[in-house]
């Protein structure tokens, strides 16, 4: 009954463990949801989006209804041509107008269209920003993630040197009972042991700060608590030339340099057509009506229909054309020169992603082989000891090798994995 019982608590255990398991995969699924960076990149793509339309660009009329009204009181003198003196005091006077009018630029040098293109330019760019931001935030996932699974594996060497540590505070014990070995042995021997549990306390705390930071890219508490997977998988080193031939095509940053440049082309037609000459239509229904209290005329009332155009050619604006121009132009070189600078930029990203992958795969296989090494000389150490053949001292050295191999071989796990994320997210295939 006892046993049956201690299976279903590690049943439960485990079911547990497992429901509170957070993948990769889900971690990038809540990041994006609730990261806060990416919520305020689709808003700001949304708003390029809103505002790509035939009316912001002014291809579409506008109607308004208005009204209005004066009332005033007046003295009034007036002295005709033939003599005659007229006084009105005091006069009242009521105005109301009210009328329905539409408004429509029918040509302006064609810049509405240019402007539409510019606006649809503006949401292409937006959606690619929103992309370059979800990229940046998957790889901050990516590496917070592994950064606590990195962490959890050297608390696991960690804890693994401890039981070394109790095992051999047990053999100088021994040793020290029977009058083999030095009381500074057994102390010796303590001090390791406590020196290896006050580093695993520290491991908890690391473990826990890199756990918030993984709360705050996904937007959650900072008290939310999970599981992570135990281990970091590795792929195989890329294809140098499939990655290089798709750089200029597929990195997010480039596309939207390239963008960059099509809006500042645009702006620069937008800004010539100022020197175009502006037709506009315009018609309502109109209505007037003024009252008067005294004076030849006491009311009077005018209403119907009216149309109209208005023909506008710019000859002189003090200049504010030509320096819009020069503007335009100034900042068309500039997107230009942004684009050749992130080229260089991401190509560097590149070979270094490339260099670091390379060197740090080599490494890993090394520090493998070297881990298992310095693990099978700390287990002959202690069993030297245990024979008294060999000294704290040697046992000391053989568990600090094994715990620096240990970690060594994490950090080229992490460091390989990180390099492999960064390649993706520089051909933006995360």
């Amino acid at each position: 009954m006892k046993k049956i019982h201690i299976f279903l608590l590690l049943m439960l255990s485990s079911g547990v463990q497992a429901q509170n398991l957070l993948t990769p995969e889900n971690a990038v699924n809540i990041a994006l949801k609730n990261n806060f960076d990416i919520l305020v990149a689709r808003n700001d793509a949304d708003i390029a989006k809103i505002n790509n339309t035939k009316g912001n660009a002014g291809m579409l009329p506008t109607i308004n209804v208005n009204g209005s009204g004066d009332y005033s009181i007046d003295n009034v003198k007036q002295k005709l041509s033939g003599g005659t003196e007229n006084k009105y005091s005091p006069q009242k006077s009521t105005l109301v107008t009210a009328n329905a009018e539409l408004s429509w630029t029918l040509f302006d040098g064609g810049k509405m269209f240019v402007t539409k293109s510019k606006l649809a330019e503006m949401e292409s760019l937006g959606e690619l920003k929103f992309q370059s931001q979800v990229l940046e935030t998957m790889y901050n996932v990516i590496a917070a993630y592994y950064d606590i699974v990195k962490q959890k594996q050297q608390l696991k060497s960690m804890n693994e040197a401890i039981s070394y540590n109790k095992e051999r505070v047990i053999i100088a014990q021994t040793g020290f009972t029977a009058g083999s070995l030095a009381k500074t042995e057994l102390l010796q021997a303590k001090i390791d042991l406590n020196v290896a549990m006050e580093n695993a306390i520290n491991q908890q705390y690391t473990i826990s700060e890199a756990q918030k930071t993984l709360n705050s890219i996904l937007g959650q508490e900072a008290t939310a608590t999970f599981e992570v997977s135990d281990s970091i998988p590795l792929l195989s080193i890329p294809d140098k030339e499939e990655l290089l031939l798709k750089l200029n095509s597929s990195n997010a940053s480039i596309l939207s340099f390239q963008k960059q440049i099509d809006v500042a082309r645009l702006t620069l037609r937008e800004t010539q057509k100022g020197y175009s000459p502006i037709l506009s239509f315009k018609g309502g229904y109109y209505l007037s009506k003024t009252s008067n209290s005294e004076g030849s005329t006491l009311r009077n009332r005018s209403y119907g229909p009216q149309v109209g155009g208005t023909l506008s050619i710019p000859l002189y604006n003090g200049g504010e054309t030509k320096r819009k121009i020069s503007v335009a132009k100034k900042e068309l070189q500039s997107a230009q020169y942004d684009l050749e600078n992130i080229k260089l930029q991401v190509n560097v990203e590149l070979q270094n992603a490339l260099t670091d992958f390379e060197n740090q795969q080599h490494l890993l296989q090394i520090e493998k082989d070297n881990n298992l090494l310095a693990k099978e000389n700390m287990e002959i150490s202690l069993q030297r000891l245990r024979l008294g053949q060999t000294t704290s001292l040697e046992v000391h050295q053989a568990q600090d090798n094994f715990v620096q191999s240990s970690t060594r071989l994490v950090n080229f796990e992490y460091n390989l994995k990180i390099a492999e994320t960064k390649l993706k997210q520089l051909i933006s295939s995360l």
